[in-house]
């Protein structure tokens, strides 16, 4: 029988990696991991939780402003960018450390250093130490992409916005999916001129249109502009540091800083993949069967270097499973169908399931509930904005197909409705459930 230095061997320590890492020593195996940048992967470093914790420091602009009419003087307000992406970066470092903790705890060595395949059982590290090992996880996430224009070398992305120096005056953001519209909420709430441009007119494509419609009116209404239709075809840095960014046939915005967010590619340049004979999909992406396995048997990939589902959840669960499957002797795959999703925009949307036309598509005969109102919390405030919720139904069978809602704390309710739509449930099931008031949740249940 072949000996190997490891059992498995990780490229990434990303939250698919770690947790592959963890379940497989779990399961007896002899684990490592290379993580050529920090422990944590983007959700941790450099995504979800950092930008989550931006949105919660942008919230109290809106909540001192609200406060006066709940009998509340509050004098000398103001707002310190270096304080809030500080205490940022310290509970990044924080997450790193339990990160890390977790592998240590679970016997994983791990080592600070890029990793490259050399064979189905071969990997190599930067700094020339080689290894063997009889299963190669390849759970290396994905990069923001960059487009190709002049002067995109004075763009930022996702990966550079916590480090930002000041808070910009003026910022420009291309693009007009999750990340952009996070970020558009972020700065515009903190005081900064935003301004989007996108290459087509779509905001947030594949939620649902009505959403849609509502957070580009209301966003609209906070101040931020929209440019839609055309891309950025230069950027100029003026001799003051400023930028100047022309796009489309639009006359050139002035801007400090300028966020390209316009979507994120697998992460497998360089990986030496061709190595083990595994030929990259057309978006760069490893292709893997049910079970994440590519085309040589021995190596694995997960979570966004799959290009299946990009959501740190579904990495979570495809790590889980591939240790199971390969290490515990329970073979299972992961289910993509009922994914809940959010965006933490200002205010922030959810869905679960079937938006309404592709139930339409899908099913020809639906029916579809909807609740238009007032959040309670806004009474009190000078916006007035309404939130939307829309429940999608089969009107055969009376199932539930999908959930879609905007306005405050939407995302907490929808992670629990998500379970009833997972799990099969009726429209009659949701009337059946008394309201819980007063909420914004019991409009689930109110509508007839």
């Amino acid at each position: 029988m072949a000996t190997y230095d490891y059992d498995l061997f990780v490229i990434g320590a990303g939250s698919g990696g770690v947790r592959a890492s963890r379940i497989a020593a779990g399961h007896g195996a002899r684990v490592a991991v290379a993580e050529e940048h920090r422990i944590g992967g983007t959700c941790v470093i450099r995504g979800c939780v950092p930008k989550k914790l931006l949105v919660y420091g942008s919230h109290f602009a809106e909540e001192l402003q609200d406060a006066a009419n709940y009998g509340w003087t509050v004098e000398g307000m103001r707002f310190d960018w270096a304080v809030l992406r500080d205490t940022v970066l310290r509970d990044v470092d924080r997450l790193e450390t339990a990160y890390t903790a977790t592998l240590d705890n679970n016997q994983v060595e791990h080592f600070a250093s890029r990793a490259t395949i050399t064979g189905p059982h071969g990997v190599k590290l930067a700094s020339g130490e080689a290894f063997s090992a009889k299963y190669i996880l390849v759970a290396t996430g994905a990069w923001p992409v960059m487009p190709e224009f002049p002067g995109n070398e004075h763009c930022i992305t996702s990966n550079e916005v916590f480090h930002l120096p000041e808070l910009p005056k003026r910022v420009v953001i291309q693009g007009a999916g999750y990340i952009a519209m996070e970020f558009a909420g972020i700065f515009n709430a903190l005081g900064s001129h935003v301004t989007v441009v996108n290459r087509s007119d779509v905001i947030l494509r594949g939620y649902d249109e009505a959403l849609r419609d509502r957070l580009l009116q209301i966003t609209m209404a906070r101040g931020i502009e929209y440019k839609f239709n055309c891309p950025i075809t230069r950027v100029e840095k003026q001799a003051d540091g400023r930028l100047l960014v022309t796009a489309g046939k639009q006359d050139p915005l002035p801007a400090d800083v300028v966020l390209i967010a316009t979507g994120r590619a697998p992460n497998t340049a360089g990986l030496g993949l061709e190595a083990a004979g595994i030929e990259l999909g057309p978006k760069g992406e490893i292709p893997v069967d049910d079970y994440s396995k590519t085309s040589c048997d021995s190596i694995y990939a997960v979570g966004d270097v799959t290009d299946r589902v990009q959501l740190t959840p579904i990495a979570i669960r495809e790590g889980h499973a591939f240790a199971d499957t390969v290490f515990g002797d329970t073979p299972r795959s992961t289910a993509y169908d009922c994914v809940p999703s959010a965006v933490f925009s200002q205010p922030p949307l959810a869905a679960v399931g079937l938006t309404e036309g592709q139930a339409r598509n899908r099913f020809g005969n639906i029916k579809v509930y909807s609740s238009d109102f007032r959040p309670m919390k806004n009474v009190f405030a000078e916006r007035h904005e309404r939130g939307l919720y829309k429940l999608v139904v089969d009107a055969g069978s009376d199932r539930i197909l999908g959930i879609h809602m905007i306005g405050p704390d939407a995302p907490e309710i929808l992670q629990a409705a998500a379970i009833a739509v997972r799990a099969g449930l009726k429209k009659a099931d949701f009337d059946a459930t008394v309201a819980l008031h007063p909420s914004m949740a019991e409009e689930l249940v109110l509508m007839r």
